[in-house]
């Protein structure tokens, strides 16, 4: 029964992406276990999301593959870009050197925008373990910025306030070397910017996919795999067909998703 699913997973996969433009695109890689010629090896699930021209989301790439390197994003975005995938304006991901590099290599004219959670994350994980609360505060005063300009003027505040702290001094170091990249989403126009900022949202299907692999957790082989996390990420985009982020009201727009 499960097997009947191969061909309508496959198909749904490998349907064409040049009926609607995507703008926005979110791509992640997670790890799961499979067997393998006896053994269990551990093989990478890129998955690519996107906020087409509708204002929706949709899944629209899925692919298993060995671990994480260049070689191997580049041939997911080539696989993306064959299926008709134009340049989209944002590739918003985390700071992985092969999948930035794959995106410049494969995107012409698109921005790569680094998640600001992630970003947080690395910079936070430099501060000294105690007394941090307030650098913290300090820090998402940045991030919360409308402007570009404001950005970079909180930026250069936090950098003079804290700058002669040297136990700040690789936290300092990790926000100026990724600072530009964090922010490219302020170039966007305001009502898309809470959605593009992070990876977040492709986050919380990556759980949702986790919790059902979970249950399995060690496919028997490629294939099974693919075809379970095929099944969740078409039933996700059952759901988000019947949803738009942006809604009109009254002339303006209502930020919010439903």
């Amino acid at each position: 029964m499960t097997e009947k699913l191969n061909p309508i997973v496959n198909k749904w996969a490998n349907r064409p992406l040049n009926d609607l433009y995507y703008p926005y695109i979110f791509v992640d890689a997670m790890y799961i276990k499979v067997r393998e010629y006896h053994k269990v090896v551990s093989k990478a699930v890129y998955i690519a999301t996107a906020i087409n021209e509708n204002n929706q989301r949709e899944v629209i790439g899925l692919k298993i593959d060995h671990v994480e390197s260049f070689e191997a994003w580049q041939g997911f975005l080539q696989d993306l870009k064959s299926r008709g995938l134009q340049s989209p304006k944002l590739v918003i991901s985390d700071a992985h050197a092969g999948l930035k590099k794959a995106i410049q290599r494969e995107f012409i004219g698109t921005t790569w925008q680094r998640c600001t959670v992630h970003f947080k994350r690395n910079i936070i994980e430099r501060l000294p373990k105690k007394e941090v609360r307030q650098i913290i505060v300090d820090m998402k005063r940045i991030f919360e910025a409308v402007t570009l300009k404001d950005a970079r003027l909180f930026k250069d505040e936090f950098v003079a306030h804290y700058g002669e702290n040297s136990k700040l001094e690789k936290a300092l170091q990790t926000l100026e070397e990724g600072f530009d990249d964090a922010i490219q989403y302020l170039n966007e126009p305001e009502q898309y910017r809470r959605f593009i900022h992070s990876t977040n949202s492709l986050e919380r299907l990556n759980q949702e996919v986790r919790r059902r692999e979970q249950v399995i957790r060690i496919f028997p082989n490629s294939q099974s795999a693919f075809r379970l996390i095929g099944a969740v990420l078409m039933d996700y985009d059952e759901e988000q067909a019947k949803k738009r982020i942006i809604i009109k009201k009254d002339g303006g727009d209502d930020v919010r998703e439903i």
